[in-house]
């Protein structure tokens, strides 16, 4: 073997034995590590309150030192309090930033907002706490049942007192009438014809006082199904088409979108119903009234719009109060009780939506109830949802003018029932 190939040969030996080398150091050093954790530790909750959140009928909500929700009740859930792992509201997460920072406790009343629109309230009682060493312990008491039985049981006094005692006066003036008449039958006849409507409008407000009474004492924890707005739209429409029929109004309806929430069905249609009702009672006869669904955003909206007189801006702020009347004339000509806007906004809040109006004098109106949308396994929340001051006039149909269009599209026309079909 020459030098030549002697020294080349050397000159491979040593780079393995220092590829060995090198390569040995960093298996040792590896090894000294302490393995990284596949995922970070999850917060270490006290034993035993896992067990203590699973029976609890108030909401309680367990947060880390981030604000992430780790451990939450189904009541807290039922509430509309936690989605996924946040804090839905802005107040109950300050609160827990506080808490955690200073380790103080806090007990405080709230109202907070039903639904991402904000007009249904909830009053809760809230009690903040540290637990452990990193955790927080927010524990929350529904109290709004309590204030509204309160608000019910005023509320029906002065029902009764302010306008119960006008029908029953009006039916003992006629009875007293009746009786004076005695030998004329047709004063009699006459008589009669007037207290069978007067009791007729007296049942129909005895009804929509106690429907009123029993959705302000509603308990709003109870589960929701999803729910078909279209179909809802479809039975209120068949229910007024008889009504419609003797104005000679024709009825139209059109869903454009997947138009599910999460509610009950009979206080969805109640609520479209009265909706047309009162665009039936407020339209000159021959007219048309559109309804119409659609889906925007997270919200499902309804929209009834009319051809009718219109309101006036002043009325548009109190029409949604209970006994209030645009007209008061024509409310007692049509057997209108002052209460049929006022139970659709209870509904609507009832289900953490809200309902607004657009109008103008002589162009007609545009009623809009707006819902939380039900969303599908997987699906998103859209990233955008409007907020309670969005201007009413964006809610409704895209109209010239606020008036219905002409012609409605004729497979979603629902002809009325003239009284001589049936």
């Amino acid at each position: 073997m020459d030098v030549l190939t002697a020294g080349a040969l050397g000159v491979v030996c040593g780079l393995a034995l220092a590829a060995i080398a090198t390569f040995l150091v960093r298996l040792h050093e590896r090894r000294q590590r302490p393995p990284l954790p596949a995922n970070p530790p999850e917060p270490q909750v006290p034993g035993g309150v896992t067990d203590v959140l699973a029976v609890l009928r108030d909401g309680a909500i367990v947060l880390d030192a981030s604000g992430t929700v780790v451990r939450t009740s189904a009541s807290a859930v039922a509430h509309g309090l936690v989605r996924g792992t946040t804090l839905t509201h802005a107040e109950l997460r300050a609160l827990a930033v506080q808490v955690q920072r200073d380790g103080i406790i806090r007990d405080v009343e709230l109202e907070l907002a039903r639904g991402p629109l904000g007009q249904g309230m909830m009053l809760m009682g809230v009690r903040v706490a540290p637990i452990g060493r990193d955790l927080v312990l927010a524990l929350v008491d529904d109290r709004t049942k309590a204030r509204r039985v309160e608000e019910v049981r005023r509320d029906f006094v002065v029902n009764v007192s302010h306008e119960l005692k006008t029908p029953v006066g009006g039916l003992a003036l006629l009875a007293e009438a009746v009786e004076g008449a005695a030998d004329d039958p047709v004063a009699v006849q006459r008589f009669a014809r007037r207290m069978k409507v007067e009791s007729t409008r007296l049942t129909r407000l005895v009804s929509e006082i106690v429907d009123l009474s029993r959705l302000q004492t509603a308990d709003l924890t109870d589960p929701l199904v999803p729910v078909d707005v279209g179909e809802c739209a479809d039975e209120a429409v068949e229910h007024t088409r008889v009504v419609a029929g003797e104005r000679r109004l024709t009825l139209s309806r059109d869903t454009r979108d997947d138009v599910l929430v999460h509610g009950d069905a009979e206080l969805v249609t109640t609520a479209i119903r009265n909706l047309i009702t009162n665009a039936i009672n407020y339209s000159e006869d021959g007219s048309p009234i559109a309804v119409v669904c659609r889906r925007r955003e997270d919200l499902v909206e309804v929209s009834v719009t009319d051809q009718g007189q219109g309101i006036s801006p002043g009325d548009q702020e109190r029409i949604f109060e209970r006994f209030y009347r645009v007209d008061a004339a024509r409310s007692r000509a049509t057997g209108g009780t002052g209460l049929g806007l006022s139970i659709v906004k209870h509904i609507c809040a009832n289900l953490g939506g809200d309902v607004v109006v657009w109008s103008q004098l002589g162009q007609g109106s545009t009623f809009t109830v707006r819902l939380p949308a039900a969303h599908l396994t997987g699906e998103p929340p859209s990233p955008q949802t409007p907020g309670p001051t969005q201007n009413a006039r964006s809610a409704a149909p895209p109209v010239a003018s606020g008036r219905v269009p002409a012609q409605p599209t004729p497979h979603h026309t629902i002809p009325a029932m003239r009284p001589n079909e049936e």
